[in-house]
């Protein structure tokens, strides 16, 4: 009796040591959060903000010659940045850099569209951190539309656009299925076209206003809305 009491003892602590061990696993799946990385990724962009805006500030005063230098070697500066990042981490996530970072990093890869296979890959592996919600949809959806036009296919969202200068309106380039198209951008969490396309109008419209002004244009047509 005592023996089989000290076989069942023995069975029980046996059992208690394999949870004890079973919970001080470490998941080493999980990524440590970089500060150092999000903090310069926040400072890049800022610089990338500059490059892909209008002429502002000291920048205003730049020949056209020298404003397109002054973008072309940002933004090829930056994805060479992005590329080391890229190689090393993946797509950088929330996880890694948190939203902000995220973002920044998405938006200094949409900028390198001299780079159309970086920006390839780098969508592959953005798929996957947004399926973990570990990476924005909608930012997903405009880097899809970027990828596609860089390599001469059709948009699927429709969120990138170009412009009538005689009305101020913009319009999608190349777009794929365009009847569908807000069943889609609904599917990644972004509003319908037209209002989408409507802000584009009035921010290009305020970015562009002395020109259109000189046309006589004082305010950009807008599409209907519901």
């Amino acid at each position: 009796m005592n023996k089989i009491y000290i076989i069942c003892f023995i069975g029980t602590l046996l059992i208690g040591c394999k949870e004890k061990v079973k919970e001080e696993v470490v998941d080493t799946s999980k990524v440590a959060f970089n500060q150092i990385l999000a903090d310069e990724l926040l400072r890049m962009v800022g610089i990338d903000q500059i490059a892909a805006g209008v002429p502002s500030g000291k920048y205003k005063e730049l020949p056209l010659e020298e404003w397109k230098k002054f973008k072309d070697s940002v933004f090829r500066t930056h994805e060479k940045k992005m590329r080391k990042i890229f190689n090393k981490n993946g797509f950088a996530g929330y996880d890694l850099v948190g939203e902000e970072g995220s973002r920044s990093f998405f938006l200094m890869v949409q900028h390198s569209d001299h780079n159309p296979e970086f920006q390839s890959k780098v969508l592959e592996k953005m798929k996957v951190e947004v399926e973990k919600d570990n990476a924005n949809s909608s930012s997903y959806g405009l880097l899809v539309d970027r990828v596609n036009l860089n390599t001469g296919k059709a948009q699927i969202y429709g969120t990138q656009v170009t412009y009538n200068m005689n009305t101020g309106q913009a319009y999608p380039r190349k777009l794929a299925d365009s009847i569908n198209v807000n069943e889609r951008r609904k599917s990644i969490g972004l509003e319908p076209i037209e209002v989408y396309l409507n802000d584009m109008s009035e921010m290009h419209f305020e970015m562009n206003k002395e020109i259109y002004l000189k046309k006589g244009i004082t305010e950009p047509y807008l599409y209907q809305t519901e």
